[in-house]
């Protein structure tokens, strides 16, 4: 089963915000690696606190944190950010 990605404006801004390399290294894991999944938790980590209900991807110093959908196979990325960052 191959699961839908869409962004949040937000996390869209701080994509392009990154730039170059690795926001293409974060699309291309997204797209290959995570999207490709029967369950996408199966490589990610569910969040706590005020995040809950929220999973989280690490790749490199960077953090993509998303919804997961399950009705509408859907995986919602609200935020990518530095790994220092993201939970701010």
């Amino acid at each position: 089963m191959a699961w839908a990605i869409e962004f949040e404006p937000t996390a869209l801004k701080e994509l392009k915000k990154l730039g170059g390399e690795p926001a293409r290294q974060i699309v291309r894991t997204l797209e290959e690696r995570i999207a490709s999944l029967d369950d996408p938790r199966s490589l990610g980590a569910p969040l706590t606190g005020p995040w809950r209900g929220y999973w989280r991807w690490r790749m490199g110093d960077y953090r993509v944190v998303a919804r997961i959908e399950d009705e509408r196979v859907l995986i919602l990325i609200v935020r990518v950010a530095h790994r220092r960052e993201v939970y701010r």
